[in-house]
């Protein structure tokens, strides 16, 4: 905070003694890690004392903030990523049995939670620093009433699980143990041979290519690279006897909880070899946004603070009573991200030309080093294209970041995020208890970057991970009008309920069937969008654009299916037919092809 810029009576106050090289910059916000949840109360302490304009929003969690352990938001987000993976291989999470293997113990935020978010996980194996724990046929619901026993416990480890709800041939042993005796049952289940003793890390490697449904990672530290990686480059000594290749990973689905446990081209090793993966930034983001919620709904309670229209003890117990609505925002943000994703990987063959314009169109911006990233150069796509793949999952999430960077750059520089209609937006980004508090959400020092983020996350989420650079190379707009258009033709066309109907038959079809539906979704945005770029003149304020076409588009939707002819009308029952077929709801199969065919058109010339 001595080295910080200071905001005081809406004014930026430099540190003294610092000589600065770079513009104002007053936010700065800190978060607990695994070990440190319990210094946020003296951080805020500090800033308090230190005149910090952000008071206990400094620094997140605490007794003032949002417990994340206590909402398990961190797993539940990532959660959500293993549920879509699982959704592509026809498996239902909340129904359907999954072995598991383990990095991290009951006690941890991550892992405990993650590990109670179904009773139907066989974990037949984990480990952390102390421990490796063995099930080889556990009782599902045994298991998960053990594993909630330990949760609940003040402190815990794998050496307090019930030996006797351990099936046969496991165990908990110590990994300062020299040697481990090899049970038949452990024998079988990680492929060890005619071997009579293991060691700790030898096991622990056999559990990392261990053949289950899910490898989560709840833990700290890095246990797999990429083949052609070495310890060295990797960072973290510790586990370098115990790391494996993603190529040796024989799991279905990695859950990363946990932070860095898989290097990144680890991640794409292993996704090329048929692993469904993402990132940690992906998974386990909701932890981050969840302090960005806190933050901002503190320095929105500030004014009232200020002025008197509440105590500090009313503003606590707000923010408490807000906690479900909080934790409902973010897991949003993961599943939305985890549909645009999963649209991606169901189309990457077959845009892998259009992903690798956007890779060139983002290094010529300055923003993106491919080499750094892992991204694949041009040789490398030539050779995926003669194979018949596309870009990766981990690939795809970190292009999914930089669009939303440039996204939220040239927006925020715009007049864009001040457009009157925005005020809902920036209203609707806070849960509904602090809604009436209208002068501090107008004077919200973050309105704009707020209104932006929700902006370029919509945009990117529904649009398509290329959709705005397409229409920047295609109309020549720039990024701001873009997404002026974009929300204009999400609004004309109620798109926000469309994609409801969509999201209301997860697990009812297939994913493919699904990410179809999305694409005729993406199709409408497309040409819409476009259209609107096209129309003469400036784009007007886009409540004016809302009224100008939703009207007629509202009247004429239910109509169109009826109003189609020739081979349109041949093509709408065609499509009609198969959505049907697919098991989509008659009802959204009836309104997904007219939809689709509705333009919007710009003004007529004279």
């Amino acid at each position: 905070l001595a080295i910080t810029d200071n905001l005081v009576d809406g004014q930026v106050e430099a540190p003294h003694r610092v000589i600065r090289h770079d513009s104002d910059d007053t936010y700065l916000v800190v978060a607990a890690d695994k070990g440190t949840a319990h210094f946020s109360d003296l951080a805020n302490t500090v800033s308090r004392e230190n005149g910090f304009w952000l008071d206990d929003a400094f620094a997140s969690g605490g007794s003032t903030g949002y417990d994340h352990k206590a909402m398990g938001i961190t797993a539940r987000g990532a959660w959500e990523s293993v549920r879509r993976h699982f959704l592509e291989l026809g498996v239902n999470v909340k129904t359907d049995e999954i072995s598991v293997v383990g990095i991290g113990d009951m006690s941890g935020d991550v892992f405990g939670n993650g590990m109670l978010l179904s009773e139907h996980l066989r974990l037949i194996g984990a480990f952390d620093h102390r421990h490796v724990f063995i099930d080889p046929d556990p009782v599902p619901a045994t298991a998960f009433a053990e594993r909630k026993r330990l949760f609940d416990l003040p402190v815990s480890s794998w050496a307090d699980y019930s030996s006797e709800l351990i099936s046969e041939g496991g165990g908990v042993f110590s990994r300062s143990a020299k040697a481990i005796p090899v049970s038949a049952q452990m024998r079988d289940l990680f492929d060890l041979g005619s071997i009579e003793q293991i060691t700790p890390n030898e096991l622990i490697s056999a559990l990392l290519r261990a053949r289950v449904d899910l490898l989560w990672n709840g833990g700290i530290g890095t246990y797999i690279k990429a083949t052609d990686e070495r310890n060295a480059q990797i960072g973290d000594r510790a586990n370098d006897p115990v790391r494996i290749n993603g190529s040796e990973l024989r799991c279905r689905v990695v859950g990363e909880g946990g932070n860095l446990g898989v290097s990144q081209r680890g991640r794409i090793e292993a996704a090329l070899a048929g692993i469904k993966i993402n990132t940690d930034a992906i998974d386990n983001s909701a932890g981050v946004e969840s302090s960005d919620h806190e933050v901002n709904l503190k320095i929105l309670l500030s004014h009232p603070l200020r002025v008197g229209d509440l105590t500090q003890r009313q503003r606590n117990d707000l923010l408490r009573s807000m906690t479900d609505d909080v934790a409902a925002r973010v897991l949003r943000t993961n599943y939305e991200q985890n549909v645009l994703l999963s649209n991606a990987r169901q189309l990457g063959r077959d845009m892998l030309g259009v992903h690798e314009r956007l890779m060139e169109w983002l290094e010529d911006q300055g923003l993106l080093n491919r080499v750094l990233e892992a991204l694949p150069d041009e040789a490398t796509l030539r050779r995926r294209a003669q194979d018949g793949r596309g870009l990766t999952s981990p690939e795809f999430s970190v292009l999914v970041a930089f669009v939303k960077l440039v996204l939220k750059q040239e927006v925020l520089a715009s007049a864009l995020p001040d457009d009157p209609w925005f005020k809902t937006t920036l209203r609707d980004y806070f849960p509904e208890p602090v809604h009436g508090f209208e002068a501090a959400l107008a004077s919200h020092p973050l309105r704009r970057e707020i209104i932006t983020n929700q902006l370029a996350n919509s945009l990117v989420n529904r649009g398509g991970i290329t959709f705005a650079h397409r229409a920047l190379e295609e109309t020549g707009a720039s990024l701001p009008e873009i997404a002026k258009a974009f929300i204009g033709c999400r609004e004309i066309f109620d798109l926000a309920d469309f994609a409801g109907q969509i999201e209301a038959v997860d697990a009812v079809i297939p994913a493919a069937s699904q990410s179809d539906l999305y694409v005729e979704f993406r199709r409408l945005l497309d040409h819409s969008v476009r259209a609107l770029l096209g129309a003469r003149g400036e784009l007007e304020e886009i409540s004016e654009l809302i009224q100008r076409y939703q009207p007629a588009v509202r009247k004429l939707r239910p109509m169109l299916g009826s109003l189609l002819v020739g081979e349109k009308q041949q093509l709408y029952c065609k499509d009609y037919e198969h959505y049907v077929d697919c098991g989509v709801p008659e009802e959204l199969a009836r309104t997904c092809p007219p939809l689709v065919s509705t333009r919007v058109s710009g003004p007529a010339e004279g």
